[in-house]
């Protein structure tokens, strides 16, 4: 699996975790729910929660979800809308 730039994976001892550290400091957490699917959140470097992915039913799903949301973000412009 291939991270962007300044992104690497961090092993945990649990096979239901995967923490993914960022540039400055944040990181996103793939975990297996209490309904046994897999999901990412993503933390800042001060640790709150600041984004949460849907459900997945496979661990390789949910970290491509992150590298999705990676990539999307990169570039992103902020807007702002009426709703």
């Amino acid at each position: 699996m291939s991270w962007p730039p300044d992104c690497r994976p961090i092993l945990s001892a649990s096979d239901d975790h995967v923490d993914v550290e960022g540039r400055d400091g944040g990181q996103f957490e793939v975990y297996k729910d209490r309904a046994g699917k897999y999901r990412f959140r993503l933390k800042a470097s001060n640790g709150q929660v600041v984004a949460t992915g849907e459900a997945y039913e496979t661990k390789a799903v949910a970290l491509k979800g992150c590298e999705s949301v990676q990539r999307a973000a990169a570039d992103a412009q902020t807007v702002e809308t009426d709703s």
